[in-house]
Order: structure tokens, then C-alpha cells, then sequence
């Protein structure tokens, strides 16, 4: 979308077509942002070449969408847990080239979800708040 904030990749509209961009907005501000940059180029270049429609445009805030519209909305993974078996499950567009590899990808993998399991087994501040200062 040009004109919608909300949306994860837009490209706003210009009126010189130099300053044409495109805003993808959902990366972590923590990610590495050599693999990031290098992994939303490859998923770029494989929708290009795979033609794989984007979606129509959305010039609606999403954040203000009916529950039943906000539905048919596709949405990126809310957890790190879902987005590593995202990551698992569709890997090939990342190995074209060989920017990345079968082993890369399952270090990483496995990093991550070292720190998915050591945040599962802390116990979380507000939990001591509820029931630690009876």
C-alpha cells in the first residue's frame, strides 16, 4: 500500500519516480541485519521469479479492520517458535544461489531455539508479582 503505515511492506507513493521505495516494516530491530537483508532479498527475488502475487493493496489501517476482515488479512508469525518452523518448513528459496545453506540455516535454527526453550523455563517478573509476594 502507498498511503498505509500499518502494513508491512508498502511503497509509498512518490511524486518523482527516483525516490521510488520499498518500506518493509516487520524485521526485529534485534535481528542480524546481515541475514535479514540477505534473506528478504532472496524471498523478493523468489516472488519475482516464481510471479507470486503479493496481494492486492490495502489502503485501510489495519489496526482498525472488523475482527471477520482482519481474518483474511495474511500476517507474519507471532512467536520466535512459529517463525523457526516457518524457517524449517520453507527453506529452498534462501539456498538458490547458494546464499544460504542446509547447514547455516539449522545453526541458526537450533540458536534460536535455544533461547525459545531458556525463556519457557524463566520465570517471568510478573509471575513473582502474582504469586511469589502472597
Amino acid at each position: 500500500s502507498a498511503r498505509n503505515r500499518s502494513a508491512s511492506i508498502r511503497i509509498p507513493y512518490v511524486p518523482n519516480p527516483k525516490g521510488r521505495r520499498i518500506e518493509v516494516r516487520f524485521p526485529d530491530a534485534g535481528s542480524n541485519p546481515y541475514l535479514a537483508f540477505a534473506a528478504m532479498m532472496m524471498a523478493g527475488l523468489d516472488g519475482i521469479q516464481n510471479k507470486i502475487h503479493p496481494g492486492e493493496a490495502m489502503d485501510k489501517d489495519l489496526y482498525d479492520l472488523e475482527p471477520e476482515e482482519a481474518k483474511k488479512i495474511p500476517t507474519v508469525c507471532h512467536a520466535l517458535d512459529q517463525a523457526l518452523e516457518a524457517l524449517d518448513k520453507d527453506r529452498a528459496f534462501l539456498k538458490a544461489g547458494g546464499v544460504f545453506t542446509d547447514d547455516v540455516i539449522n545453526a541458526y535454527i537450533d540458536l534460536k531455539m535455544a533461547d525459545v526453550t531458556r525463556m519457557r523455563m524463566t520465570t517471568h517478573p510478573i509471575e513473582f508479582d502474582m504469586y511469589y509476594s502472597v
